[in-house]
């Protein structure tokens, strides 16, 4: 009896340690930021822009986030994409280094447009 009791104790932490994970992992927790009124922020270049977007997405490039930074709202909650995740991840740190604690990495902008069914816009 003693050993099926520290099996199911195990188990249980097992469990509480995966669900914890689970909520605290990016990929699970996108759909939350973007249901909450998240920013999509779109890294990419003004013309790949125009080739297609996120609905509702706002677009601050790379090369121009250094200066345009002051643009954005400290206090919201951004999701930074771009064309493969590389420039999202750079503009992530950039914000977080300019004092921005709610950022986050939605790599590719298609992939997470598919992963929530986000509408496409074109310009």
């Amino acid at each position: 009896m003693k050993n099926i009791v520290i099996f199911l104790g195990i188990v249980l932490v097992i469990y509480v340690v995966y669900r914890i994970y689970k909520y605290q992992t990016l990929d699970n927790g996108l759909d939350q930021l973007i249901k909450n009124g998240a920013v999509i922020l779109d890294v990419r270049t003004e013309k790949e822009y125009e080739t297609g977007h996120i609905a509702g997405s706002q677009n601050i490039s790379l090369g121009t986030i250094r200066e345009r930074y002051v643009e954005l709202d400290p206090d919201k909650t951004y999701i930074t994409v771009c064309s493969h995740g590389l420039r999202s991840v750079k503009v992530e740190n950039i914000l977080k280094e300019k004092g921005f604690r709610k950022v986050y990495n939605g790599g590719a902008w298609s992939d997470l447009q598919k992963s929530f069914n986000l509408k496409v816009s074109e310009k």
